[in-house]
Order: structure tokens, then C-alpha cells, then sequence
């Protein structure tokens, strides 16, 4: 949409214009309207205007004055001048000036609206060449900020090249720093940015020409001027209530410096998980870390033994006490990266033992590959804790399980060899060391029925087998399996079986007779 601004000093030509424009079948925007030039040049600084249809002779300040003042401010808009026939002289300067046309008063309204459209067309074609030339110059800087990131990270490029893109930028890359920024997310942060936030508050701290951007993902990397003071950023970016953790390397001086300050950066930013409490790391905060180290795996063996057992609490504060910071901070960041290594093939290990009796769960040990994935090392250690802990539990039932199902198969074994004696609940829950109580659930749970049940149902079938195969008397069956009363064997065989046990063998023995001279006929 094109906005337009009407200036003459009287104003029933102004409502007449305005009329008119209105009528035109054009797709205009806002339509403003000034009494003299210094209004209109107000109205220029405070809306965005891009065509002024503009008489010449006015108070204050005329239309050849505001034409001029417009284009010495380098205001974008193009002028369409009114004027009568005694002014065509200054018509002539206007159109000197840039103007875009001149109509003669009185105005016609088709002479207006083919002015109108000439001029948009006009304004359409330049903002569209302009918005072609910022897009082939947004690629070519893209092109050029790819190349550098390039270099940057090892790829090769000669001399010539080198020296062409310092002579773009020479007082940069004479004394530069490389700034790596990872952002903490924080929920509800009011003001929180992402990457181009930090850049943009760069670009204010340091200058076009003091900063260049290397690297959007997955970290912003800046080249910056090494003479401005590294707490000035950092003082910006706290400001603006932006959280992130810097690392900054010394200056350097020269792009062929470039790879080896890439390389300074990473060691700095992949230290800066070993302080969580800084927002900015600096070469000298790791200058005296120490090379040499021995990953305490008598530590880890002992912590690994607990696995399985009720100690949750033990392997949490385990693991908390071996990536100690005052331990973590001693040494180079190597040192945790081995450490969360030993780690994860432990862990690794005692998974594989299990993991047949898992089923659909399983352990996320993936996720604990890579300590640069969380955004510090405290939420690295929350989530081995979590993975350790989730083993311990995983562990703990296995085992719970293994030796559930051999209590139960001697508790079994038992019954069937005493089924005969008096026998209880009481006796076989001692036999096999287990609480009352414990031992009855776990019966029931893994076994289908209660122990009462489970107990009638081996005797009964201890009693059709004697039944069916001996002569013994029924009250003789019935102390053989172990009913001291024979009204109590009576009473439970005909609940299970709906018939006395008399009737019982002379069921079988007929079926048997039957079945006998069923035989005989065949032969």
C-alpha cells in the first residue's frame, strides 16, 4: 500500500484532493494532509510516506524548499507538484528536483489520476528493484559468511582468498576475538532471545563494522573487536535479561588465525559444563587444569555393587560424589567425558544381563552418551542418576523374582511330601524362611490360588488316585492324605468333585469294566 501526503496552504483544496483520491480505483494507504512545507516535513520524519502531492507557493516554508530539504534529509518519497500558470518557472526547478510531474490548477480529475498511477508504478518498480538488490545482497553475504564458517572449522582456501576477504574488514581481523554463546532457556523469562537477539546486541556494542557473524547453529560464534572490553557484551546481554554462557578467546590478529581460534573456542565452551557457575570462560580458567588423571573405577565398581539392593539413596549421592565439581574442576574436560564413558558401558553391562527379563521396558542409555546434549552438567548428572536408579529398581525385582521362584518351588516341593501330615500355612512359610504374611500374598500371587486351596486340591488328587487304584477303605483314603477327620475329607471331596467318594470308585470301576469288555470285543 502506498501512503500519500497532500500539502497546500488552503484547505479546501487539500478536502478536495482528498475527496478525489479517495474516488480512485488505486490501492492507496493512509492519505495525510499538511498546510505548508514545515508540517509536511514533520509529517515526512513521523509517517511513512511515499508519494507528496505538493503546491509550490506557501507560508513558512513553499514546495521548491520542502523538495530540497527532503532530498538533502534523504527521505524516500516522490513529489507531484500543483501549481498555476504564472508558476511554471518553478515547476521547471521541481522537476530539477526530482519531481515526478506537475499538475496545473485547477486540477482535473483525470489528469490527477494518471499522475497518480504514473507515480505508483514508478514507486512499485523502485521498492521492488530495492527489495531485489537487498535479497542478492543478504545471499551474497550469506555466501560470504559460509565461506568464512568454513575456513573457520578447517576447510582450505588460499592467499588470494584470505587476503580478499581481510581487505574487506582489515581493522577486524587485525585484533579479533571468537565469542561462542550457548543460551540457557528459562520458561516465562519475559525478554528471552534466541541466537539473532545476541547478535543484534552485539552489533550495538560493537559496531558493523566490529562484529561479524560466523555461526548461527547449533551456537552462535562471533568474530568481534578484540580493543572493546568482553564485559561490555556480557553487560548488554544481562540487560536485555538474555541468559547465556560465553566463551571468549584471547585476540587474535589475522584470518589465518581463524581455525586455530575455532579450535580455542570449542576447548573453552566444552569446559564451561565443568562451571556452571560462570557466565563467561576465559582461556586463563583453564590454563591450570591438570592432563593427567585415573578414572576411579574401584569408585565405580563399589557404586555398581549396590545395584539391586534398597540403597537408592546411596547410588544417588554415588554418583554425585564422583563427578564432584572440586573433583571435575581439577582436571581437563577429557577427564568427564571418560568418567560418563566408564559410566555408560557399566551400565551397558549389567543391562545386558537382565534385559531378557525386562520385557518392554528398557533402560535409556542413549541419551546418556553425550554430556554436551543438556545444558549442564547438573542435568547430565540428574539424568545418569535417574538411568542408575531405574537400573537398581529394574535389578532389584529380578533378583526379587529369581529368589521368589525358589522359595515358592520348595515351598511346593514340600507340600507334596507332607501333603499327608498336618500341615499349615505357618509350617511352610517357616520351612522356607518367609514372613507369614509375605509368604501367603506371594503364594497366592504367583501360584493362582490360596494355600488352603491349593493344599485340598493336592490331597484330593492324592485321594481319586487311591481311590481308583487301591482297596483301602474311604476312611483309611482319608488319613492318608492327611484329614484327621473323615466328615472333613467327606465334606471337601464332595464340594470339589459333587459326589461322595464311594460313588466316585464305582464310577471308576465301571467305566474300567466298560472299557474291559470294550477290548475284549474288538479282539
Amino acid at each position: 500500500m502506498i501512503n500519500v501526503l497532500i500539502v497546500d496552504d488552503q484547505k479546501h483544496i487539500r478536502d478536495g484532493l482528498q475527496a478525489m483520491l479517495g474516488q480512485f480505483p488505486l490501492e492507496l494507504g493512509d492519505i495525510h494532509s499538511a498546510g505548508n512545507g514545515v508540517e509536511a516535513l514533520q509529517s515526512l520524519h513521523r509517517f511513512n510516506i511515499q508519494l507528496v502531492i505538493t503546491d509550490i507557493r506557501m507560508p513558512d516554508m513553499d514546495g521548491l524548499a520542502l523538495m530540497a530539504r527532503a532530498r538533502e534529509e534523504r527521505l524516500k518519497a516522490e513529489f507531484l507538484i500543483i501549481s498555476g500558470y504564472g508558476d511554471f518557472a518553478y515547476a521547471q526547478q521541481a522537476i530539477g528536483l526530482g519531481a515526478k510531474g506537475y499538475l496545473l490548477k485547477p486540477v482535473k480529475r483525470e489528469d490527477l489520476q494518471a499522475s497518480i498511477e504514473h507515480a505508483l508504478q514508478e514507486i512499485r518498480t523502485r521498492q521492488e528493484l530495492s527489495r531485489n538488490i537487498k535479497r542478492i545482497s543478504r545471499r551474497a553475504r550469506e555466501t560470504d559468511r559460509k565461506e568464512l564458517c568454513m575456513f573457520m572449522q578447517g576447510a582450505a582456501n588460499g592467499d588470494e582468498w584470505i587476503g580478499q576477504v581481510e581487505g574487506q574488514n582489515r581493522e577486524l581481523w587485525d585484533g579479533y576475538r571468537l565469542c561462542l554463546f550457548r543460551e540457557e532457556m528459562r520458561i516465562n523469562q519475559p525478554g528471552a532471545g534466541g541466537a539473532h537477539s545476541i547478535e543484534s546486541i552485539a552489533y550495538q556494542v560493537y559496531g558493523r563494522k566490529g562484529c561479524i557473524g560466523l555461526q548461527h547453529r547449533p551456537h552462535l560464534i562471533l568474530a568481534v573487536d578484540a580493543s572493546v572490553d568482553p564485559e561490555a557484551l556480557l553487560a548488554a546481554l544481562q540487560a536485555e535479561r538474555i541468559g547465556a554462557v560465553a566463551a571468549i578467546t584471547g585476540p587474535k590478529r589475522g584470518l589465518k588465525e581463524l581455525p586455530d581460534s575455532y579450535t580455542q573456542v570449542m576447548e573453552l565452551y566444552r569446559h564451561s559444563y565443568l562451571f556452571p557457575d560462570k557466565r563467561c570462560i576465559l582461556p586463563a580458567d583453564i590454563e591450570g587444569l591438570e592432563q593427567q588423571w585415573q578414572i576411579p573405577y574401584e569408585e565405580l565398581y563399589a557404586l555398581f555393587q549396590l545395584v539391586g539392593t534398597k540403597n537408592g539413596g546411596r547410588i544417588a549421592e554415588g554418583i554425585s560424589a564422583v563427578f564432584h565439581k572440586n573433583v571435575l574442576q581439577r582436571y581437563h574436560v577429557r577427564y568427564t567425558q571418560q568418567l560418563s564413558r566408564a559410566i555408560v558401558q557399566m551400565l551397558e553391562e549389567y543391562e545386558r544381563v537382565i534385559r531378557p527379563y525386562m520385557g518392554e521396558e528398557a533402560l535409556d542409555i542413549e541419551c546418556l552418551r553425550n554430556l554436551y546434549d543438556y545444558p549442564g552438567i547438573r542435568d547430565y548428572i540428574q539424568a545418569l542418576q535417574q538411568q542408575l536408579l531405574r537400573l537398581n529398581q529394574f535389578y532389584y525385582e529380578f533378583k526379587c523374582s529369581y529368589r521368589n521362584s525358589q522359595d515358592l518351588n520348595e515351598a511346593i516341593r514340600f507340600i507334596h511330601e507332607n501333603y499327608h501330615k498336618p500341615l499349615d500355612l505357618a509350617m511352610v512359610s517357616n520351612h522356607v524362611s518367609l514372613n507369614y504374611a509375605y509368604f501367603s500374598n506371594l503364594f497366592k500371587k504367583n501360584i493362582g490360588k490360596g494355600f488352603a486351596e491349593y493344599l485340598r486340591d493336592v490331597r484330593l488328587d492324592k485321594a481319586r488316585r487311591l481311590l481308583a487304584e487301591t482297596e483301602h477303605k474311604i476312611v483309611e483314603v482319608a488319613a492318608m492324605v492327611g484329614y484327621e477327620s473323615y466328615k472333613s475329607f467327606i465334606r471337601a471331596f464332595r464340594d470339589a468333585m459333587g459326589m461322595q467318594p464311594t460313588e466316585y470308585r464305582q464310577r471308576v470301576r465301571q467305566n474300567e469294566v466298560r472299557e474291559d469288555s470294550y477290548r475284549d470285543s474288538a479282539l
